[in-house]
């Protein structure tokens, strides 16, 4: 059997006897294939890709008109923020006037008393001058009747008190 198997024509589809056979119907396959793509497939697929086109274009349509609205609303936002940047700087600057104010009026405050405590000052200072040149006076007078006794000069208390009063101011 092996011998018959092996000396049989071979593959079919080498046989010459039967290529216009196989011709004939590769043809009519092709044919038929053609005209089932034609009419059936290749529009199905025309029609996916027209509609895939129409999908991107509006796609595309709608990137274009969000764009717009994005552009809207950051022009928007820019404005707003500028309207709050000035109304903070607005706020800031009344603020610190307020605060200039308070400040002027608290150093007025503070200006009143330390010219009233260096007014006040100023009078206890004369006072304590006077009183310090009262007591050198008096000091000065005993000083020079103890001074005077110590030489035995006899001088009344109102020479020696002239006399301390003229030194004290300069005319002596």
């Amino acid at each position: 059997m092996a011998e018959t198997a092996a000396s049989g024509p071979g593959m079919p589809q080498l046989d010459v006897t039967t290529f216009s056979n196989q011709i004939f119907w590769l043809v009519v396959a092709m044919v038929v294939l053609y005209f089932v793509m034609s009419r059936v497939a290749l529009p199905r697929v025309a029609s996916v890709l027209a509609d895939r086109r129409s999908a991107i274009t509006a796609d595309i349509a709608a990137a274009e008109e969000y764009k717009l609205k994005a552009q809207e609303a950051e022009e928007a936002f820019k404005k707003a923020e500028a309207d709050a940047r000035a109304e903070a700087a607005r706020i800031v600057e009344a603020a610190k006037a307020e605060m200039q104010e308070a400040l002027n009026a608290q150093i007025a405050k503070a200006d009143a008393e330390i010219a009233s405590k260096s007014a006040e000052s100023e009078k206890r200072i004369r006072e304590i001058t006077a009183n310090a040149v009262e007591m050198v006076n008096e000091v000065s007078t005993d000083v020079t009747k103890d001074i005077l006794a110590a030489f035995d000069v006899k001088a009344d208390a109102r020479s020696v008190n002239a006399a301390v009063k003229a030194q004290m101011k300069g005319d002596a």
